[in-house]
């Protein structure tokens, strides 16, 4: 028996192992987003009722569109161009996807009815400086940017990775001007929601 080919079926077990469960993980991204979701959902209504204002409905559109693109990446590359599961790069990436997760559900807990994918204001809130907000003015955009980049680097996907890097980058230019500029026409600086991510910028 030919050693090369007898290993042959267990190489490509593990590879297809591997994209199946890298497929279940997005899916999973997949339904976070789902669910941030309905909580701006319920969140908007809140603010809404209290005479909130939204900003930046212009961008929104391109934001969902280009998260939404993310986890299409994701599932696509690796499995089109062959991209390998690396172990020493897709663990690391996974312990960065887990704690930028961690970080968005710090945001929202800490923001409360306030946290939103789109950007309202409501009139006569206070500053939140709090929790994460204690420590970095848009932290939820350093989750974003973090799990952009490395929920497709799971499975060796760079060229979503890269690419939805450049163009998120872009993206949120526009929409931190859009919320400095929502604050000061407030007349309060505070701690607004930040984008999150596919279908869900929070």
């Amino acid at each position: 028996m030919d050693p090369v080919n007898s290993m042959a079926p267990m190489h490509s077990l593990t590879s297809s192992t591997s994209l199946s469960l890298y497929v279940l993980l997005v899916c999973l991204v997949a339904a976070e987003r789902l669910a941030e979701l309905i909580t701006a959902r319920r969140h908007t209504a809140w603010s809404l009722a209290r005479g909130g204002r939204e900003y930046g409905r212009g961008h929104y559109p391109a934001m969902v569109a280009l998260h939404t693109a993310l986890l299409a990446g994701c599932l696509v590359e690796p499995w089109a161009a062959g991209r390998p599961f690396v172990p020493l790069l897709g663990w690391a990436a996974l312990a960065v996807v887990v704690a930028a997760q961690g970080l968005r559900w710090w945001c929202i807990a800490t923001l409360g009815p306030r946290w939103n994918t789109r950007v309202l204001v409501v009139p006569g809130l206070p500053l939140v400086d709090r929790g994460p907000y204690r420590l970095l003015r848009h932290p939820n955009y350093v989750a974003v940017v973090a799990e952009g980049a490395a929920l497709p680097l799971v499975h060796s996907a760079w060229a979503t990775a890269l690419g939805f890097t450049v163009l998120n980058l872009a993206l949120l230019r526009v929409r931190i001007g859009c919320e400095e500029a929502a604050l000061t026409d407030g007349g309060r600086l505070r701690a607004p929601a930040s984008v999150p991510s596919a279908g869900a910028p929070s």
